[in-house]
């Protein structure tokens, strides 16, 4: 028999942690929301590999290949123009990699034995485009058996060209991302908690009664936070440059812009939390509720074109994914200008929608 004074400390200790339905909701709720989105982010086939090809339009061996590709399941079709440059498809982000047959057709030159076909592979993720090349290959390989026999010489040669990450650097692609995770991490742990434990120090009340507006007592609770965040992006970016050497290929004041719509983005979003909780352990377990699925689904492990509709559509309302992007773009590519107004618009509307709704559920905790 359990001792009578264990039992009751017991049926206290819970009794007080599940009578509150925030905390009964993150203990039972977000486990089952983090464990579908996990199973359905969490995938290593790369799919949905966007595919450019320059052929000539009478070359119909080209138009084989193309179609073994497309049909394989893994590539799907750019729209783009034949005066585009590859360089820039990539470079831009609307295509993942560009098929280069030669110029007077890949029929002609494979009878006269000298064709020469090229891929371009965008490597800023390294992984996928280790799988791209490994894809490409395999099915240049079978093509060439069907229409040629297994038997050599081959017809034609086939080159690829990694753009961005020549030497395949996992870490080239990874920092980026450990870089946005602990900016993401710091700020929203922080400020969520920072509410909360002005209650349960009691001092939240000598605050309220200060002569200050909302505004300045929100903006009093925040700007620290938002500066702290700042400082720690430039920190986790001289870091990167120092010990791991990966490049900053574009201009500063990108980074600059892009780092402070996201902390402000992420400081409105643990603001919010720190308004609902009522504790520092449930402002900590809503904060960790909100980042976990926010790091799966902001690509940074995995593509987000593996994920199902549902979970793409998510995730395009995650800031994460957009700074991610953003970094990524202007440490490896050089912060081509399209692809950083793209991010910047969403990240700046997000920064907007939060700050938001961080300003209204302020007003109502004050209140």
């Amino acid at each position: 028999m359990i001792n009578p004074t264990l039992r009751a400390f017991i049926k206290k200790e819970l009794r007080q942690t599940l009578r509150d339905v925030r905390m009964r909701v993150l203990l039972f709720g977000a486990p089952v929301i983090q464990m579908t989105v996990f199973g359905l982010a969490l995938s290593t086939e790369i799919k949905n590999i966007k595919l450019a090809v320059f052929a000539r339009p009478d070359d119909a061996v080209a138009e084989r290949l193309t179609e073994r590709f497309y049909a394989s399941g893994w590539f799907k079709p750019v729209l783009f123009s034949p005066t585009d440059d590859p360089y820039e498809l990539i470079d831009s982000g609307r295509a993942d990699a560009v098929l280069i047959a030669p110029r007077d057709g890949l029929g002609r030159a494979a009878v006269r034995g000298d064709g020469r076909m090229q891929l371009l592979i965008d490597a800023s993720n390294a992984t996928k485009g280790r799988i791209v090349e490994a894809y490409a290959k395999n099915i240049v390989a079978a093509f060439i058996a069907r229409e040629y026999g297994p038997a050599p010489p081959r017809p034609f040669s086939f080159d690829v060209r990694v753009l961005y990450n020549p030497a395949m650097e996992s870490s080239l692609f990874l920092v980026p991302g450990v870089m946005s995770m602990v900016i993401c991490l710091i700020t929203i742990i922080l400020t969520a908690m920072s509410l909360t434990r002005e209650r349960e120090m009691g001092t939240f009340e000598t605050i309220v009664s200060a002569p200050l507006s909302d505004s300045e007592i929100l903006l009093g609770k925040t700007l620290p936070f938002i500066l702290m965040g700042l400082v720690v992006a430039a920190l986790v970016m001289t870091a990167a440059w120092l010990i791991f050497g990966v490049p900053v290929r574009g201009p500063l004041w990108e980074f600059g812009a892009a780092s402070f719509f996201f902390v402000v983005t992420t400081v409105s979003v643990g603001t919010s939390i720190s308004s609902i909780a009522r504790t520092q352990q449930q402002s900590m377990l809503g904060g960790f509720m909100f980042l976990f699925p926010a790091i799966l689904m902001s690509g940074i492990m995995y593509p987000v074109e593996n994920m199902p509709p549902a979970v793409i559509a998510v995730a395009y309302l995650d800031p994460l994914m957009y700074f991610m992007r953003l970094l990524r773009n202007i440490m490896l590519k050089g912060g081509d200008l399209h692809v950083f107004l793209v991010n910047m618009a969403a990240l700046a509307l997000m920064a907007a929608a939060a700050a938001g709704l961080a300003y209204n559920r302020f007003r109502q905790t004050l209140n």
